[in-house]
Order: C-alpha cells, then structure tokens, then sequence
C-alpha cells in the first residue's frame, strides 16, 4: 500500500511498514528546549523520572530566543539555570541570546535533515516539515521523556493533501496562502493530522517554513512538503522519502494560487480570514515585522522594497526583529535593514521578539497590531483588549506606509 510522507518517516523511524492510527515507540533525532520552558524540562526529567544526565548529548538542543535578553529578574534567574545545565551536560547544540528563533537556526545551522523525528517544545516545531522532516511541538513531559530516553511515542496521523495549481501573482505571497488554507480548514480542521503540501515544487526554502510553521494554527500534529527543488539542492534527501501516488488521505482541499489575493486574520481567530481588500478602513498603531513564521531574508526584503525611499505613516510604530543572526547579518550587508530604520522602523535583537507579548514591543489596552506572526489570540501581544491582525511581509510594510490596512497591490 503507498503511504503518506508522515506514515514514510514514522515508519522509518520505527523500522516498520505503518498506517495512520497505529502507534509507534521511536527513535528521537533532535529534541530542542526554548528558554521560557527548559527550567520545567529539566524538573521533570531529573526529579520526577530521576534521570541526571541526558541520554545523547548529540541529540539535544537549547535556544535563549522567547524572551530574549531577559525583560525581568525571574527570567534573568531561569536563564542563568538553564546555561548552567547546559554546562555541566556538555551540550554544544546551545544558542543564546541573539542567536535568533529555535526553528530558524535548527534548519539554517543543520542540526536536522530530511525525514528526521524533531520534536520541540514550541508549538511551531511543525516548522521543520519545510525539509521533509517530521517536526511536532510536544510538552515539558514528553521533551524530558526524549531527553531522557532518546525514544518518544506517536500515534501516525491521518493526513491531509493541500493541493496547491496556478502561480502566486506578486504581492500575494506563500503566507497569504497559508491564511487562505486556514480559513479553508479551520482552527481545529486538521487537529492531530498531517497536512501535506503538493504543487509548491517552485517554492523557496523560506516560503515553505512559512505554510509548515503555519500548520500548527489549523491543529495539525505535523506539516509536511516533499522535498523539491531548493530544499533538494541543499540537503541531502533519503531515496526513501518520495510522495507516493494512490497514497489514502483522509481529505483534499486545492487552492488556485491564480485566484489568490492578500489575506488577514481578524481579531481575535487565526482561522477569521478576510481578504486585505476589506479591511482598509481599519487604522493601525503598530506593525511587527519578524518571527518564526515571516522574520527570514526575503520577509525583510520584500518590506524593503515597498518601503525604500519613504517614510512609514506618522503615529505608527514599525518595530522590525529578524528570525536570526545570519538574516540580521544578511539584511544589514544588502541594506535591506538600513531602509527599514531610514524609513522610521526600529530593530530588535534576533528571536521571538514580541510575538508571545513578554518584551520588546508590548501592546496597550486599545491598540491595533499588524503582525507577520502566527497569532492573533487575545492577550497575545499585551493587553487583552488590544487588537492584532496577521498578514504577509508585503502587507504589513504596505501597512506601515499608510497607516491603515493596506492591500500592497494598491500601491
């Protein structure tokens, strides 16, 4: 029977032919830790299943990236605990401040291939589904179990083909496609499935972090892209992992790229998509342009080119934050930054950034966000009666310049 991308990897992993419902005990690749939750990791690990040591040094990884340098005391003191473990395991996979978001440096640095088991205890772990790599977000238990063991357990997911035809039609961008396939689906449409993504072969790397960072906003337990084209170039590919024609998907939705317009979810529901066009009367305090999800070069680049030359809309905010080092290096050397802050945008150190609402950029009671993020909870970014839409690079730059929600087509 032809088999699903997920079903492929599990079952590699667990040296085994599977099928969607079985569970499975498997071998882990890579378990990373972020900095707001490594201190309860380590609790339970060492205290409740009374492991000191790390099973494979080589497997574990640790990023200081959520709140990043320390907004408070009590952060400073868990970060300081978790250099400290991270000293005396002998990890080497560790990233401190500056270094960037863990999903972004785990692929840029190589630390993951290809129809690997990662686990992360960040919900956008599906991020690593852009290689071809299983990735899935897990909780302080399950990262301590990994940790501790080298082994997880899962249950493979049913999976769902995103059937993808036509060609983007610039400005419309990958994220617009990703908010479009969310108001397709639905919050909970893909909850503990795989979604599968078939026609984006042309698509870059970065493009495709975006629709697997993204998959977690439907519920899905992984989100996968075989790899093609620029992933195929950089990494090296097991024969093995292949789309295999009569593979059983639970569901297949198409979207027409030709078709696509610019996308924004709506307070306070990722999945309350709307089209840009019919929100420009909404008045805007604050656009932040970064994260796991839309923080990579071209992100940067595409803002630059809209707001090159001009100034951003007097009352409004631009707080920009690139996804790691190497995009901030990067950004800095082809001017792309240096547009941004000649166009009134201010820059933050590499990492989350003020995305989960703990530092550098806190929204008042009131305040209407437009973010490149993946979240537009209430409370996401600050207060509970501020507002966020999430929206693509072009948008959000397009956004700045007028000082209302902005469709970049109509510049």
């Amino acid at each position: 029977m032809p088999h699903t991308l997920a079903e492929l990897i599990i079952g590699h992993a667990a040296g085994r032919k599977v099928q969607a419902g079985d569970l499975v005990v498997v071998r882990v690749d890579m378990a990373m830790g972020v900095d707001s939750l490594a201190p309860s990791i380590i609790d339970v690990m060492q205290k409740e299943l009374g492991v000191q040591r790390v099973q494979d040094v080589n497997r574990v990884a640790l990023f200081m990236d959520h709140v990043a340098p320390a907004s408070s005391v009590a952060t400073a003191e868990n970060q300081a605990r978790v250099r400290r473990f991270v000293a005396e395991q002998g990890i080497t996979n560790f990233f401190d401040v500056g270094r960037g978001v863990c999903h972004q440096v785990m692929i840029e640095s190589g630390l993951i291939r290809p129809g690997q088991i990662v686990l992360g205890s960040d919900s956008h772990s599906n991020s690593y589904g852009a290689i071809g790599a299983f990735g899935t977000g897990m909780g302080s238990s399950d990262i301590a179990l990994a940790w501790a063991s080298g082994h997880t357990w899962l249950r493979v997911p049913e999976t769902i083909r995103v059937l993808v035809t036509g060609n983007l039609r610039p400005p419309t961008t990958p994220k617009d496609l990703a908010l479009a396939v969310a108001r397709q689906i639905g919050a909970d449409g893909a909850a503990y499935r795989s979604v599968e993504y078939h026609g984006v072969d042309s698509f870059s790397l970065a493009a495709r972090q975006t629709l697997a960072c993204m998959t977690t906003e439907i519920g899905a337990k992984a989100g996968l892209i075989p790899p093609s084209g620029e992933v195929a170039a950089r990494f090296r590919v097991p024969d093995w992992l292949r789309v295999e024609p009569g593979a059983r998907y639970e569901r297949t939705i198409t979207v027409d790229l030709d078709t696509l317009v610019p996308q924004a979810s709506v307070p306070h529901a990722t999945d309350d998509v709307r089209d840009v066009a019919a929100l420009q009367d909404v008045a805007v305090d604050v656009v932040f342009l970064g994260t796991c999800t839309n923080g990579r070069s071209e992100d940067i680049r595409a803002a630059a080119a809209i707001l090159r030359g001009k100034r951003i809309a007097p009352g409004v905010r631009m707080i920009v934050v690139p996804a790691s080092s190497e995009v901030l290096a990067e950004t800095m050397r082809d001017g792309s930054l240096l547009a941004l802050i000649e166009a009134g945008a201010t820059i933050g150190t590499p990492g989350c950034g003020p995305c989960i609402g703990r530092h550098m950029g806190v929204l008042a009671a009131g305040e209407v966000c437009v973010s490149t993020g993946n979240r537009n909870f209430r409370g996401r970014m600050g207060s509970p009666d501020a507002m966020i839409y999430i929206v693509s690079p072009e948008t959000a730059a397009a956004t700045a310049l007028t000082g209302h929600i902005t469709d970049p087509r109509a510049l």
